[in-house]
């Protein structure tokens, strides 16, 4: 299933089958982030171990571009359409959640360059972080799948004290109402 002329990339398709908990994200909570260097949109450096305070990190599989087709079979994956709403939902309730939180990050592994056209094209507030090597992903053992020969991280939300992960939210469905969830946890 490929976008049609018709829909948005932030729109949602009402059909889109819902994510299963696997138990794949059970094992997040407590976790002490590790030392991983993580290449921001800005091109700073981010070590997501070393930041005080509370931090939000959306993990998502990969954005698309407009005008050029989703994978084939993209809308039949559970949890993988919704990064743009989920980004845009964040964007919108920015002022909200700096309230709370002293850092606020989008994740995928698309490079820096790649996440600089959404972050560009929305404009988002916020920095996108790549983990293009998966070195952060296999450090805490976070969730994937494959489509189309492509290794991708699985949606879900981390919300991190002083380099502790405090809570998670997986699955992340629909991708642009977990900030309910975010906002829910932090207030």
């Amino acid at each position: 299933m490929t976008n049609t002329p018709q829909s948005s990339y932030l729109d949602l398709p009402e059909n889109l089958p819902v994510p299963l908990d696997d138990g794949a994200a059970d094992h997040l909570d407590g976790v002490k982030l590790k030392k991983v260097l993580l290449k921001a949109t800005n091109e700073e450096v981010i070590d997501l171990a070393r930041l005080k305070g509370v931090t939000a990190v959306f993990i998502y599989p990969m954005t698309g571009v407009p005008g050029v087709a989703l994978p084939d079979g993209w809308d039949d994956i559970p949890g993988a359409r919704g990064c743009t709403p989920q980004a845009c939902s964040y964007r919108d309730n920015y002022p909200k959640l700096k309230k709370h939180l002293d850092h606020l990050f989008g994740l995928s592994v698309q490079s820096s360059e790649y996440q600089r056209e959404l972050r560009d094209r929305v404009e988002l507030p916020y920095e996108i972080l790549s983990d293009s090597d998966f070195k952060f992903a296999n450090s805490i053992k976070l969730p994937t799948f494959q489509a189309h020969s492509m290794k991708l991280l699985k949606r879900l939300t981390l919300i991190i004290k002083d380099g502790v992960i405090t809570k998670h939210h997986y699955p992340v469905f629909p991708s642009n109402k977990d900030i309910d969830c975010v906002l829910a946890q932090l207030t």
